[in-house]
């Protein structure tokens, strides 16, 4: 049973997510330079504190007649949305909200990026902006309905909403196992929530950085923070639900989810670098095609054998 943790712990949440975003956003860094045949070093690494820095104390930038309440509103609400979503990932034992309805909430939390996304590129009243924008909100159509369907496996399974419980319910057998296109929608969902590798075209170099073209300073760098921060919560996010939570031998619960985290954030900044951008009008007739009828299959034989095990 996930425990709620005591309140002064919730104060560690912003530090915890942050230091794993910071994780994702060093070794994106690393594989950039890997990528430009420049050597990786501690300097490469330490690229996103600096780009952090340069960011906090550079000017604001104003386009004309830009909505500057919506843009601003777009770029801190991402880091909020992705801290009210991490709200519901349990550490071990422990959780800031156990919530009886955890999986809807994570849903609707990454759900409310459309929104903001799509708010920051509207504010900056620009072609460029608002182009990315509407790409991110094109590319949601298709990978956002087979990530649905791929978040109720767990639950289906585990006979609850409650991520703890679903987290308990893999004590002697992993999800993963038993439901890994389930497990690949999911990851497909969560490039495309944060934009990222071959789903990144919202913010893309060909429309001069898309959603983000017109941002500077802080209002960038909140941008960039909540983009890292979501990918964080998402990788955390997929260890209760497919890989056994806080279970392992030897180590405790808490250092094993944290173990776990850092190699699905690792699989993704990987996958990142592996695979080419995908532009979104191409990403509709796969997704649809293959990915909703193979995570809905998935659906039905993970309710089979609840039902056969109930």
């Amino acid at each position: 049973m996930v425990e709620q943790s005591p309140l002064w712990s919730v104060l560690l949440l912003p530090v915890a997510l942050g230091a794993l975003a910071l994780f994702a956003a060093s070794l994106n860094a690393g594989f950039a330079a890997a990528a430009a045949g420049r050597p990786v070093v501690a300097a490469e690494l330490a690229g996103p504190l600096r780009e952090g820095t340069r960011l906090l104390v550079r000017q604001r930038r104003r386009t004309a007649r830009a909505d500057v309440l919506l843009w601003r509103l777009g770029a801190g609400g991402i880091v909020v949305a992705a801290l009210l979503a991490s709200a519901v990932i349990p550490f071990g034992g422990f959780a800031v909200s156990d919530m009886p309805v955890g999986v809807v909430w994570f849903n609707a939390m990454e759900v409310l990026l459309w929104v903001l996304v799509w708010m920051v590129g509207w504010g900056g009243n620009s072609a460029y902006s608002l182009v990315g924008g509407y790409r991110f909100l094109a590319q949601g159509l298709a990978y956002e309905l087979p990530l649905m369907f791929a978040l109720t496996a767990p639950p289906l399974a585990a006979g609850s909403l409650r991520v703890g419980e679903i987290a308990q319910a893999q004590e002697s057998l992993w999800f993963v196992v038993w439901m890994p296109v389930a497990f690949a929608v999911y990851l497909i969902g969560l490039a495309g929530v944060t934009f990222w590798g071959p789903l990144s075209s919202p913010a893309s170099s060909d429309v001069a950085g898309g959603a983000l073209a017109e941002l500077s300073g802080i209002d960038r760098l909140m941008v960039l923070a909540g983009r890292y921060l979501m990918l964080a919560a998402g990788a955390a996010f997929a260890v209760p639900m497919f890989l056994g939570g806080g279970h392992g031998p030897l180590l405790p619960p808490w250092l094993w989810s944290v173990l776990k985290t850092l190699a699905v954030l690792g699989l993704l900044v990987w996958l990142g670098w592996r695979w080419p951008r995908v532009r979104p009008e191409r990403l509709m007739t796969p997704a649809w095609l293959v990915l909703l009828p193979a995570v809905l299959v998935q659906v039905l034989i993970v309710g089979v054998l609840a039902l056969a095990r109930g």
